[in-house]
């Protein structure tokens, strides 16, 4: 007897679409982007696991993900994580096996996961602080120090979108998912991560460089599309010194990188961007 075992989904799904032009219509197979939720469990010595968030995502880089979300929202520690594993519960259905990501900490969290992280928690792939129980605690900014080094300069800063867009693989094949990447002061990038949410590619771009015993603070920050308030909150929450989008800042988000000290560059393209502090 042979034993059905869980298939990890991947960032890309097959379908059949018809395209229809000026010259008729044909029958075709196109990709999309996968978008599956993501459970994320938090556990510490002393402590049962219990679950802190549930996202919409784009299969990889699980681990990341949820490392990095943990530091943005201010329960862990880049030195705190001590694990990542899928969860291996026996009442998980064989499709939930690798959607229930669970992160266990050496110490207990940074503050209370419960009520704003309580079980029923969750996110859409879009906004990162819906769920937020108040405006005031969503414009309150995360506690990290100013980046003290070198920013990348104006030239510098308008190759960067170009430069991650080399890296997106999957928008390649889909064109329906965002993009996000750190890079040095001169414009090298340390790690690019896609997801069909914005916030979750900063994530796991954070998450990559935790799990890898580096830090995430950095010269730069670059994300694919609009710079919106979660997306400074997650830049400053991981010390880097600059964001760089290809899209408009809001009001909020502009507000916030200043009061934070976070250089904000949105419109960016070769041959302009647009600084807003």
């Amino acid at each position: 007897m042979t034993l059905d075992r869980a298939r990890r989904p991947g960032p890309t799904v097959r379908t059949r679409v018809h395209e229809v032009t000026d010259a008729g219509e044909r029958s075709r197979e196109d990709r999309l982007a996968t978008e599956e939720p993501l459970e994320i469990r938090l556990g510490w010595p002393g402590a049962p696991v219990r679950r802190v968030w549930v996202t919409m995502r784009t299969p990889g880089h699980d681990f990341e993900l949820a490392a990095g979300w943990l530091v943005h929202e201010g329960l862990a520690s880049t030195a705190s994580i001590h694990g990542v594993a899928y969860c291996t519960d026996t009442d998980l259905a064989p499709e939930q096996e690798f959607n229930v990501v669970t992160v266990t900490l050496s110490s207990p969290p940074l503050k209370d996961p419960g009520h704003r992280h309580v079980g029923q928690s969750s996110g859409s792939s879009a906004c990162g602080v819906c769920g937020k129980d108040s405006i005031a605690e969503a414009l309150a900014a995360p506690v990290s120090g100013r980046w003290p080094g070198a920013l990348p300069a104006s030239d510098v800063v308008r190759r960067l979108p170009d430069l991650v867009r080399e890296r997106q693989a999957v928008f390649d094949r889909t064109g329906g998912v965002h993009a996000a990447g750190l890079a040095t002061a001169d414009g090298e990038l340390l790690v690019v991560r896609e997801d069909v949410g914005r916030h979750n590619a900063v994530d796991k771009v954070t998450g990559a460089r935790v799990l890898a015993g580096s830090s995430p603070a950095e010269a730069c920050l670059v994300v694919s599309g609009r710079a919106g308030f979660e997306l400074v909150q997650k830049a400053i929450a991981a010390g880097v010194g600059s964001l760089v989008a290809v899209g408009a800042p809001t009001s909020l988000s502009a507000r916030l990188a200043q009061e934070s000290g976070l250089v904000l560059y949105g419109f960016t393209r070769p041959d302009r961007c647009v600084r807003y502090t």
